[in-house]
């Protein structure tokens, strides 16, 4: 992680898979922006009804939906949608890819981010397969869109965003506004320590600093 992550953007897309995506990576990097001045826009596939083990979906759906929408609030994100494709069985085919073009079309960014889609996190530790559709679907998608950038969050990537103690703090809050996901989740430990220390992995570096770590996928070339 060598290169700050470009700054001559106005309005940043996260399209991503499931409510509380973009808590697990780029929360603190959100927070900065939007405190910045910039307009930061969630749009999620799916409504995350299949995660939250022994809830019926049509229950949970809404109650994660709801809890996203907290969840942005607090990092100052006030668009937040959802496009309501199943949970737990995207595919990178025509109707997904025409949704995302839907999406870059309506809020015109000039930044757009996704998740990660590499195989693994870490040896052993295997990215889902929802994770890895959507993100190549929106990659796909901006083939032709030489007037956008496209990152996605990682673990290990050249770009990075620095982030303070105040925006690391905001992104512990965020990803706790997930409550009943993360109660469920692991019920032995409480939900705010959850959050940090999920919030520790993705920004503390090995030299004490904080940074949000991102892949560049698509180049802007155009204005």
């Amino acid at each position: 992680m060598t290169t700050p992550f470009p700054t001559d953007w106005r309005t940043a897309l996260v399209l991503v898979p499931h409510p509380d995506d973009p808590e697990y990576g780029m929360a603190a990097a959100v927070n900065r922006w939007t405190r910045e001045g910039k307009e930061v826009i969630y749009v999620m596939a799916t409504s995350g009804e299949a995660g939250i083990e022994g809830m019926p979906p049509e229950k949970a759906g809404p109650i994660r939906e709801e809890e996203q929408r907290r969840s942005a609030a607090v990092v100052g994100v006030h668009t937040v949608d959802f496009l309501h494709f199943p949970d737990g069985q995207l595919t990178n085919d025509a109707s997904m890819r025409a949704a995302i073009d839907h999406a870059l079309e309506r809020h015109r960014p000039q930044m757009v981010i996704t998740i990660f889609t590499g195989e693994e996190y870490a040896p052993g530790i295997r990215n889902q397969s929802d994770h890895i559709m959507f993100g190549q679907a929106v990659a796909e998608t901006m083939e032709d869109h030489d007037d956008q950038w496209l990152f996605e969050t990682s673990p290990n990537g050249e770009y990075f965003v620095e982030v303070t103690d105040d925006d690391v703090e905001a992104a512990v809050a965020s990803l706790a506004e997930h409550e009943e996901y993360l109660s469920v989740l692991d019920p032995d430990t409480p939900v705010i320590e959850q959050a940090r220390n999920q919030v520790d992995m993705s920004t503390l570096q090995d030299d004490g600093s904080r940074r949000s770590i991102f892949i560049l996928r698509h180049e802007r070339t155009s204005a």
